[in-house]
């Protein structure tokens, strides 16, 4: 169980700096290009994963440490929006940021907390465990769409090539 807890750091670990990289070199129109109507851009999977880094995740965890019977879901629809949003470069910072504090709250958590037990307002009855495994699942997920969005026009381009890139082509609806 400790190596479980062990990927799950490495995996936490990483994406900052791939976020940190990608924001620092890329052009922002391209970071906030969405692949099709209706799909997130970079900066949106960013500003997602700044969201869930500051008021899901860490929440979570204190929730099943404390022995709560219950935690609501999160809704990223119902997340507000900024009159002024920051840069994805300035995201990615303040992603940095709040992952340090949460892999110091990692760092709390032993192999034996991993079955405490509590009740999804969506799911139903997860373990801390399996929040830990999702939760370095969500960070991968949305580098991966954000990584797809990025693809999109570089594929569009590729001429005959394309037909390489036929499970990466983004489809509306």
């Amino acid at each position: 169980m400790e190596e479980v807890l062990s990927q799950i750091r490495a995996v936490l670990t990483t994406t900052p700096a791939r976020w940190q990289q990608l924001t620092g070199t890329l052009p922002a129109d391209l970071l906030g290009r969405a692949p099709v109507e209706g799909e997130w851009s970079a900066t949106d999977c960013l500003k997602h994963l700044l969201d869930t880094e500051r008021f899901v995740f860490p929440a979570r965890v204190h929730a099943f440490m404390q022995g709560q019977e219950r935690f609501a879901a999160f809704n990223p629809d119902a997340q507000p929006t900024l009159a002024d949003p920051p840069s994805a470069a300035e995201m990615a910072v303040s992603f940095a940021q709040a992952r340090t504090q949460n892999l110091a709250l990692l760092a709390t958590i032993a192999a034996s907390d991993l079955g405490r037990g509590s009740v999804h307002g969506e799911l139903g009855p997860v373990t801390l465990g399996q929040m830990l495994h999702e939760w370095a699942a969500h960070d991968l997920m949305h580098t991966v769409q954000a990584e797809r969005a990025l693809m999109q026009p570089f594929i569009a381009e590729s001429g005959a090539w394309r037909v390489y890139f036929r499970d990466h082509i983004a489809q509306a609806g």
